[in-house]
């Protein structure tokens, strides 16, 4: 009966001491686990030592074997008073995890409601723009409809082709031949070949459509830009039939998609079909035929098929001159194709005829300050080079160079000199100390890198070139300079304007969400 008695007081005192255990805090249990640890310690230390004392005649009593039990029994105490140390760190480290996980969360929050907000203010914006398209249908129509009143009662029957036309959308440059000339005479970059065409005004229903089509092509997302293509030609032969001027439209905006991704049969399959329905719609001799011609010629350079591309090059210029004119200024840019596929077949003569007759129409069209006329120069010098003709190529570069140097610094004198004649008495004076002959005593040819004119710098480098192969080392290097100089500048400048402009939009916009957030800790 006292036993039964004790062992129930046992069991109280137990269930009353688990009960304060379970009160305890974290820290306060880890605290009293080391204290726990300290004290099996020093009872196996105990143990050990009693064991040690008994001696081997003793080994084998029942003393010795309760002590060996004891020592087990601590161990095994020590070893799970561990377990819960490592258990207790563990909890800290998921603790601190959680708490790092909530505060990402509050960040996506705060994302989440910034993208709402902005989500918000598009559907703002292009509902407005829905309306604003929806006005224009009507006005569009209207004007239409006033339009073709007054063509009815003025008997209009021509076109008028003395309007300026606008530009073909898929009309591009061939590539420099910089890594074809094996003497590293650079001729001018993407500048031989006409960047447009005229006579051809794109529909207005087609314009936002080739805009970003053309915007995805130059960013390299094909993968958006092919597939938008596909499906608004296909709209169009649902609506229009394949035999329409639109589809020929957009037959050439497909295949400048197809070329930019070196897919020269495909490209070259669509604007057959184009040139196809451009003649039977609108007439063998409309601008749009000759804009697809010269697209076919593009093609077929770009490829290495000169030959091929002569002849329809040829009859581009023919049509372009019967609608526009002989001395039109996309006559003259039709004659620079036209002269850099003869170049490449080696037929110098006919390169020479046909820049001259470009330079020709742009300097009494244009001016000789537009950019074209340096750039014919920078051609016709390059078919000049390929001849061996290197004095008429050298006063072409000169002339750009002086021109430039004018239009930039004043009229030259003894102190205001144009950058060759600053290179040629260097190498002049090469065995002199560079130093007594900087570039501000000569016109502030420094100042050269602010020009921002890629055609300048390509001339710079052109006649540093040609300096090089003459022996004029100093010279060329003087070119070279001021050519490096020029380019890093306009890098600088155009990459310091982007930064400053992404820096600003995304300041603006996300100042609302996140400029407070010193304010407001986050919770440990």
């Amino acid at each position: 009966m006292i036993v039964s008695k004790a062992i129930n007081n046992y069991r109280i005192k137990k269930i009353e001491k688990i009960g304060k255990m379970t009160q305890m805090t974290q820290d306060e249990i880890i605290s009293n686990t080391k204290t726990v640890l300290q004290g099996l310690e020093a009872l196996r230390v105990e143990h050990a030592s009693l064991i040690t004392s008994m001696g081997d005649a003793h080994k084998d009593d029942e003393k010795s074997y309760i002590i060996k039990k004891n020592i087990e029994h601590i161990e095994l105490g020590l070893s799970e008073a561990q377990v819960m140390m490592a258990l207790a760190s563990h909890l800290q480290n998921v603790e601190a995890e959680k708490q790092k996980l909530k505060t990402q969360v509050r960040r996506l929050h705060q994302e989440n409601a910034w993208l709402r907000d902005e989500l918000a203010n598009t559907q703002q914006k292009f509902q407005a723009s829905e309306q604003l398209v929806a006005q224009l249908e009507e006005e569009k129509k209207h004007l239409e409809f006033m339009s073709s009143i007054k063509k009815y009662d003025e008997n209009q029957e021509h076109e008028d082709v003395s309007e300026k036309p606008r530009p073909d959308p898929v009309v591009e440059l061939f590539p420099d031949e910089e890594n074809e000339d094996r003497n590293n005479i650079s001729p001018t970059p993407p500048s031989q070949f006409s960047n447009q065409s005229s006579g051809y005004e794109i529909p207005a229903r087609l314009r936002t459509l080739h805009n970003l089509v053309i915007q995805y092509a130059s960013q390299g997302r094909y993968e958006v830009a092919v597939p938008l293509c596909k499906q608004a030609l296909e709209d169009l032969e649902k609506t229009s039939g394949h035999d329409h001027p639109d589809v020929a439209t957009m037959l050439n905006i497909l295949a400048l998609v197809y070329r930019d991704q070196n897919k020269y049969k495909e490209a070259a399959n669509l604007l057959n079909d184009a040139l196809s329905i451009r003649v039977k719609t609108l007439g063998e001799n409309h601008p749009a035929v000759a804009a697809t011609l010269n697209n076919l010629a593009v093609l077929y350079g770009k490829r290495g098929k000169y030959k091929d591309a002569e002849p329809l090059c040829k009859r581009a210029l023919e049509i372009r001159e019967k609608v526009l004119g002989k001395d039109h200024p996309d006559v003259a840019k039709q004659l620079n194709n036209l002269a850099l596929l003869c170049q490449n077949q080696g037929k110098y003569d006919e390169v020479e005829k046909y820049y001259q007759k470009a330079l020709e129409i742009y300097e009494s069209k244009l001016g000789p300050d537009d950019p074209n006329v340096a750039k014919t120069k920078n051609n016709l010098a390059s078919c000049y080079l390929k001849q061996g003709k290197y004095t008429e190529a050298e006063i072409l570069y000169k002339q750009v160079l002086t021109r430039a140097h004018e239009r930039e610094f004043g009229a030259i004198d003894s102190k205001n000199k144009p950058i060759w004649q600053v290179a040629e008495e260097r190498e002049e004076h090469k065995h002199d100390n560079r130093e007594n002959t900087p570039y501000g005593e000569y016109g502030g040819w420094h100042k050269a890198a602010k020009v921002d004119s890629p055609t300048v710098t390509t001339t710079l480098k052109n006649l540093g070139a040609l300096y090089r192969r003459q022996g004029m080392f100093e010279a060329a290097e003087t070119l070279e300079d001021c050519a490096l100089r020029s380019k890093k500048e306009a890098l600088d400048l155009a990459k310091q304007a982007k930064v400053t402009q992404l820096l600003n939009s995304s300041d603006k916009r996300r100042s609302r969400y996140f400029k407070e957030e010193a304010d407001h800790p986050e919770e440990k």
